[in-house]
């Protein structure tokens, strides 16, 4: 009887073990991330201190697109595979950041709106709040927001 695997078998070993014990391999669900914090930001002009989570949700969801002064809401959210994002979407729009993608599939294709634009980076975020009259947005806890105003989220 042939002995299976050889030297690819024992590499192929090899491998897994080191992944596994680097942490590569065995980090489902279940496993402990870091948390991760976020703020929301909008233009120093929009009249607003703190928001309502329902109605911040219903703002990233573009069901409520004007402010207290009548000017447009311009949401924008980071990029889907940023773990702020997944917070934000979590504690704010409490669903996962597939379920919102979802959402705005059938809104696209029937052309009524398309989703916020989704930016690279905290300071990408913070520079299109800071240029956009009534945009909002959210970053990190721990991102430099310039002239940007930081809101409570209630």
């Amino acid at each position: 009887m042939r002995r299976r695997g050889g030297k690819i078998g024992w590499a192929m070993g090899v491998a897994v073990l080191m992944a596994s014990l680097s942490g590569g391999i065995g980090r489902g669900p279940g496993a402990a991330e870091p948390e991760v914090g976020f703020r929301v930001i909008v233009n120093r002009d929009v009249p607003v201190r703190s928001v309502d989570r329902r109605l911040l949700a219903e703002v990233f969801l573009k069901k409520h697109t004007r402010w207290s002064d009548g000017k447009t809401i311009r949401p924008v959210d980071l990029a889907s595979d940023s773990p702020v994002r997944v917070r934000f979407s979590q504690e704010v729009l409490r669903r996962s950041v597939v379920a919102v993608k979802n959402y705005w599939q059938p809104i696209i294709f029937s052309g009524r709106d398309v989703p916020p634009p989704e930016l690279p980076s905290d300071s990408a975020v913070v520079q299109y709040v800071n240029a956009h009259p009534g945009a909002i947005g959210y970053v990190s806890e721990a991102a430099e927001i310039g002239k940007a105003k930081p809101i409570l989220v209630e």
